[in-house]
């Protein structure tokens, strides 16, 4: 039998996948909450990171809880987004006239984004992301400036949350139940994007952030259920076990506006409060949305100064040609 030149083939004999067991003597212990009710965790955000592309920015949330160190996996996830933006370009000869900006977005995590392997090809999780995102940002981006062209939102999640503790696997895969952590990704994309946005240089009304708002039910330890029900801000799905009901905004500061909100869960009577909560974390990630757009422009202007500096300077140490017309 001939081997196929084309490809890597498979090895002769069967292999088998290293498996990393946790020792029995040791403890496992949920990821608690450390910080207040009201308090974002810390989040970095930079613009420019794909230099082929009209604009782009690079989102993350680093791991907040400590780590065990006897234990090999960690014990919170971390979300980490890219987003790269391409246009406004000219669409298509034969497409028909659009009057307004067409605004495309693809949201896609990566094979590794998760603890369960994702396959290559969207799921319904990853269009109904897409579909959020193009709601929040169509209502900020100025369309009538650009007639009868395109614009596509690529989103990569390197890294996603977790939907909740891999401790509490039993039967459900992983921890993997509510789809809580779904609500953290789609506030990281709503704000990358505009990131991204900016920096392609598009008209917006306005930096669209997001902001995500939970109500939790968990005792004091954060691992008995029955406690008093309270509003959180920036919810970690792995620090809960029981939350109740989600909420994603994506909110414009300036006019006061929602361009998109997304509500899990039962909520009860406290439905307009937990909407509120999640304004309100959506307006503390527009100040790290602000400082990182205030950043990226002062380096461009002062790379724009220099060159035109540097330029200026070069000229005064050479004589000009003298160009005869006519």
């Amino acid at each position: 039998m001939q081997a196929d030149r084309r490809r890597i083939n498979a090895p002769s004999g069967g292999t088998a996948p290293p498996i990393f067991a946790t020792p029995k003597d040791t403890p496992l212990r949920r990821p608690t909450r450390t910080r207040k009710p009201d308090e974002h965790r810390k989040l970095f955000l930079r613009t420019g990171v794909v230099p082929s592309a009209s604009g782009s920015a690079y989102y993350e949330i680093p791991l907040q809880s400590p780590q065990q160190p006897e234990l090999l996996v960690p014990s919170s996830s971390s979300l980490k987004i890219t987003c790269s933006v391409h246009g406004p370009r000219p669409l298509p000869r034969n497409a028909a006239f659009s009057p307004n900006l067409l605004l495309t977005t693809h949201v896609k995590f990566a094979p590794f984004a998760t603890r369960n392997r994702r396959g290559y090809m969207r799921d319904a999780g990853e269009r109904d992301l897409g579909m959020h995102l193009e709601t929040a940002l169509r209502g900020v981006i100025i369309g009538e400036r650009w007639p009868k062209s395109g614009c596509e939102v690529v989103i990569t999640v390197l890294e996603g949350e977790e939907d909740g503790w891999w401790g509490d696997a039993g039967g459900q895969e992983g921890g993997r139940a509510g789809g809580w952590g779904m609500m953290g990704v789609l506030a990281g994309c709503i704000t990358v994007a505009s990131a991204a946005l900016v920096d392609a240089g598009i008209d917006c009304v306005d930096m669209v952030s997001g902001g995500v708002a939970a109500l939790v039910q968990d005792g004091q330890d954060g691992t008995k259920v029955g406690g008093e029900a309270k509003i959180i801000l920036d919810p970690s799905p792995s620090e809960h076990q029981n939350i109740r009901a989600g909420c994603v905004v994506g909110y414009l500061q300036s006019r006061d506006e929602v361009t998109e909100m997304w509500m899990k869960g039962d909520a009860g009577t406290q439905v307009e409060a937990l909407v509120d909560e999640a304004v309100k974390a959506a307006s503390l990630t527009r100040t790290v949305l602000a400082e990182a757009v205030r950043e990226a422009m002062g380096l461009k202007m002062g790379k724009a100064s220099e060159e035109a500096t540097g330029g200026l300077k070069e000229d005064k140490g050479k004589k000009k040609d003298v160009v005869m017309t006519g």
